[in-house]
């Protein structure tokens, strides 16, 4: 038995799939790293306001954040989109299809938008790759409108649950004192050293965390010439913990390992943060049934190999957007052997096995969304 809503959801999604497609080969073509997002984050808002959406850019004095605005109903669902790269690896995260699938989900939704008695929106979350941008939208009130937000997040394989781990994203910082290696070596302060030290530190630190725990990061900046010792060494660390509560209890244990260096060395160190934490996922189990039948109605599947579902464990500011709003973060299978974040996976993000992709995912959250405000209509009548 066919649905009409869903019917026409689906013939408007593939009514606008060579847009949708053409959008997100551009930003795949152009990526932009967070914060910087300026040609992507246009390209999306282009596409909505062509399709009828009313756009707000800059959204809250965030210059690559933009919300787009369909309909009056009084039940809004939020699409999010996501479009930052990243460093020397481009898309290998797949937010350009992000964007694509937010995009074209909500042109869908916003066919049915009056008879459901519900507004669509698509905010542009600049910044996810480590700089928080959904936080800073939270801190200056976007997402409180919401009665549901949604997006899909392309994988190897679909997996319908996220479950993330929170995290901490820290700048490291040692200043020491240069001198010459050989001529005045007692002159010198090594900030490299003091790196070292901390990283076999956090390596025997890790022999006593839970499962449930990663510690991880690189080196920056590392000094500039053998025979001259490093003044200064920088690095970017990630801590993630299964709860924001675990985290929080982590961090000085982390912390301690990088004091250690400076201790030992006697260079001064610095810890910066490079956004707020991210929270770990809060899902709206009604929802995601929702999204499992209509993805499985698309002819997705979820029987998949273990070993390569876990991508769904990789932390997103989402998580924060969660704690305040009902919401689902699926996701949803491109195929391949490469996994995201390896120079493959860009490639894995384009072509037509991705453009499909794009087409389904559309198609699956903006049922979920219609299944949802139904059934919340619903509930609120009864």
């Amino acid at each position: 038995m066919t649905d009409p809503v869903k019917d026409r959801i689906s013939a408007r999604i593939a009514e606008a799939g060579p847009a949708l497609v053409q959008l997100s080969n551009a930003l795949h073509d152009y990526p932009e790293l967070g914060w910087q997002e300026h040609r992507s984050s246009a390209a999306v808002a282009a596409v909505l306001a062509e399709a009828g959406f009313a756009v707000e850019q800059p959204y809250l004095d965030l210059p690559t954040a933009f919300r787009a605005t369909f309909g009056s109903g009084d039940f809004t669902i939020g699409f999010l989109a996501e479009y930052d790269a990243l460093p020397g690896l481009g898309h290998a995260c797949g937010h350009n299809l992000i964007s694509a699938m937010s995009a074209g989900g909500a042109i869908g939704l916003a066919t049915v938008a009056e008879e459901l008695g519900l507004t669509v929106e698509v905010i542009g979350t600049p910044a996810e790759e480590g700089g928080g941008g959904k936080i800073e939208l939270l801190e200056r009130g976007a997402f409180t409108e919401l009665d549901f937000a949604l997006m899909a997040h392309p994988a190897p394989v679909d997996v319908a649950e996220a479950e993330p781990f929170a995290v901490t994203h820290w700048h490291v910082e040692y200043t020491g004192r240069a001198a010459h290696a050989a001529a005045y070596p007692e002159r010198g302060v090594n900030a490299n050293d003091a790196f070292l030290i901390a990283q076999v530190a956090l390596g025997l630190l890790r022999q006593q965390l839970p499962k449930t725990v990663r510690v991880h990061g690189v080196m920056t900046n590392g000094g500039e010439a053998p025979n001259a010792i490093p003044e200064k060494t920088e690095g970017r660390w990630y801590v993630r913990a299964e709860t924001t509560e675990e985290l929080i209890e982590l961090e000085q244990r982390v912390i301690n390992c990088f004091e250690a260096g400076a201790l030992a060395t006697g260079a001064s160190l610095s810890i910066t943060p490079e956004s707020k934490r991210y929270a770990e996922m809060r899902t709206d189990d009604e929802a995601l049934d929702l999204y499992r039948a209509n993805a499985l109605a698309l002819g997705r599947s979820f029987d998949v190999d273990p070993a390569a579902a876990t991508m769904n464990r990789a932390s997103t500011d989402m998580g924060n957007v969660s704690q305040i709003v009902d919401a689902i973060h699926p996701y949803i299978g491109v195929g391949g052997e490469a996994s995201n974040h390896q120079a493959a996976f860009a490639e894995s993000c384009v072509g037509p096995r991705a453009e499909q992709t794009l087409l389904d995912g559309a198609t699956a959250l903006a049922w979920t969304a219609a299944d949802v405000s139904c059934r919340r209509h619903r509930a609120t009548a009864d």
